[in-house]
């Protein structure tokens, strides 16, 4: 998949977040799809965390987000990507954090065919009745941004597990 283009400026906002969402989450697939177990849970990084780790959380990122987050949905442990210190965790294998990855692309992907841009959270899940409300398209960059940055950490860290470096 290549990175989506801003071809059409009247573009509907949060439709085009969503194809750079796909393009973030396809990135993060082919950055650890391939690399033997062993290198998977290396830690190469000061702040101590594994690919897996960094999988669980982008998943938990971005539930906690649109669902906990912007439809005020309860959901099951909406931290559970954190241990008590605040380090990132899980005992999920890859290919079960990727699928839940896309699962969670295709619910975003659903909000937005669903709601619009400038629609504002509900409370009740993330946001209470005394916080200021973000929109869609709000919540919408901050995911995208957090996809964006997680992905250019899986540039380095796979480069510093075997000398793979950028796009394919």
């Amino acid at each position: 998949m290549s990175l989506p283009e801003p071809h059409d400026a009247l573009t509907d906002p949060a439709a085009r977040i969503v194809d750079y969402l796909d393009f973030f989450r396809a990135e993060v697939r082919r950055q650890t799809g391939d690399l033997p177990d062993g290198l998977l849970h290396q830690v190469v990084v000061p702040s101590g965390w594994t690919i897996p780790q960094l999988v669980e959380h982008l998943v938990h990122m971005e539930r906690r987000w649109v669902v906990w987050g912007f439809l005020g949905e309860q959901v099951p442990l909406p931290d559970a990507d954190r241990d008590a210190d605040d380090r990132w965790v899980t005992d999920r294998p890859l290919d079960v954090l990727l699928d839940a990855l896309d699962e969670g692309g295709r619910r975003t992907a659903d909000v937005v065919d669903q709601h619009g841009p400038y629609e504002r959270a509900r409370t009740g899940g993330m946001f209470g009745e005394n916080d200021e409300l973000p929109t869609l398209l709000g919540i919408l960059f901050h995911v995208m941004q957090e996809h964006a940055r997680h992905a250019g950490h899986l540039d380095i860290v796979r480069e510093l597990l075997d000398g793979t470096t950028g796009e394919d």
